[in-house]
């Protein structure tokens, strides 16, 4: 007996459902990135290891997938290098590509090499696979999507409002209500610079984050116990503490971070920011968190996140401002700001809440039953009607027995069923089933498109 094939650990199929559903998000964020300008792009599934190497530490450049060198893989190797077994080693030796980790290097890469094509400002989005060889979990795979938008080329703010304009209509459309988080990476910066503790703004905001379930007491001893000084966490304490609007949070970090030049910088650059959103009419909350510290190392301005209201999941979008994307290929000075759609976790929102229109999950809505030749060459004018119509149809191949015919229409869920025999060509009509009510009515073709349309 033939062994059942399989597919790697951390690999997906996606059936007709999923896909359906799937192509709903990916269509809905590409028609809003479309509204506001933004152009598609793709880069190829895989980079030279010279592209990869050395962009996501060291860690990350374990995680990377290399792919083997075309023809006799070994022919450069020595016998030496074999016995050693140094596999890092082995790997530069047999491997000059490999598969993409995210998105954005190669972007970088993209960006440098069409430099002279691109009119600055760029704005671009780009949705495909990416790879790690990461140990496969619930939620975590070694094949997943990314969907990502940047605006490369400006240091404008505009282009901050308008990512959160973009988020606040993408996720309205989805019928989903969430709250957009939003900081900045110099008023970390500045709070660090103030109470002199730079290399504990990780645990400053983790400490900060816990405020609503372990109290004020218990916040400032795990301050202590990350080695922050007393005088240091009373400096503190109005930020730990914060609440109010997002204005009054403002004036409070502002008053704090008075002595702090890139501090109060992050401070204007959000008062702009959330000032802006305030005249666009968001449909969704946007809050000032300065629990938010991701990307510590990457981001220098304003850092986001997207959170689902109602459903428990973890961050389902995030983003941020960083000062030098090409630099990492000698290009220096080309800002940008980008956000990254997680494509899993939405899916997963939209199944909890039950939010995909009907429409995009139905396949075929008509399916015209076979009975045989003649009554086939019948209805083959009427089916490409409806399909010219943009009714989603089909055709039963075979003339088989009626039962198989509908067992096949119940299982796809195709809504309404067409059939013609002696009596329906007799009258130049057909006989339209909605497969919901059970009810059957005699139409002309043009009665069947306006039904089913």
């Amino acid at each position: 007996m033939a062994q059942k094939p399989s597919i790697p650990k951390g690999t997906r199929d996606f059936g007709p459902q999923e896909m359906a559903k799937r192509n709903y998000i990916f269509d809905t964020i590409k028609q809003v990135y479309q509204l506001y300008g933004f152009q598609q792009i793709e880069t190829p599934a895989m980079e030279t290891l010279g592209t990869l190497m050395g962009k996501y530490g060291e860690e990350g450049d374990k995680l990377l997938f290399k792919v083997l060198n075309s023809g006799d893989f070994l022919a450069k190797v020595s016998d030496d290098e074999l016995r050693e077994r140094n596999s890092l080693h082995l790997a530069a030796q047999l491997c000059e590509k490999g598969l993409r980790y995210d998105l954005t290097v190669p972007f970088a890469r993209y960006v440098v090499m069409h430099r002279e094509e691109l009119q600055l400002p760029f704005k671009r989005y780009q949705m495909q696979p990416v790879w790690r060889a990461d140990r496969p979990q619930k939620g975590r795979y070694r094949e997943f999507w990314q969907f990502d938008g940047d605006i490369v080329g400006s240091d404008s703010l505009l282009n901050e409002v308008e990512l959160m304009q973009i988020v606040d209509t993408v996720f309205t459309r989805f019928g989903v209500r969430v709250q957009i988080k939003i900081n900045n990476r110099k008023i970390l910066s500045g709070i660090a610079e103030v109470i002199g503790a730079a290399d504990k703004i990780v645990d400053i905001t983790v400490a900060i984050d816990k405020l609503d379930k372990i109290g004020l007491d218990n916040v400032n001893a795990e301050l202590r116990e990350d080695g922050l000084t007393e005088e240091q966490i009373e400096k503190l304490q109005p930020i730990i503490t914060l609440e109010g609007t997002n204005d009054e949070k403002l004036a409070t970090i502002a008053s704090v971070l008075a002595a702090s030049e890139t501090g109060m910088r992050g401070v204007e650059e959000l008062r702009y920011i959330l000032g802006a959103l305030k005249t666009a009419g968001l449909k969704n909350e946007i809050q000032l968190d300065l629990t938010l510290a991701r990307g510590l190392n990457y981001y220098t301005g304003a850092i986001f996140e997207v959170k689902a209201l109602d459903v428990p999941m973890g961050s389902i979008l995030g983003g941020g401002r960083y000062d030098n994307l090409t630099g990492i290929f000698g290009m220096p000075g080309i800002s940008g700001v980008g956000i990254s759609f997680g494509i899993d976790r939405i899916f997963d929102v939209l199944n909890a809440l039950d939010a995909y229109p009907k429409d995009a999950v139905v396949g075929t809505q008509l399916l015209f039953i076979n009975f045989g030749e003649r009554e086939t060459a019948y209805c083959l004018p009427f089916v490409a009607q409806a399909r010219a119509a943009g009714i989603r149809t089909e055709i039963f191949p075979d003339a088989a027995k009626m039962k198989k015919q509908m067992s096949y229409a119940n299982a796809k869920q195709i809504p309404f069923v067409a059939l013609a025999g002696e009596n329906e060509i007799a009258a130049g009509k057909l006989t339209l089933k909605n497969m919901q009510t059970g009810e059957q009515t005699l139409v002309t073709p043009d009665e069947l498109i306006a039904a089913v349309g």
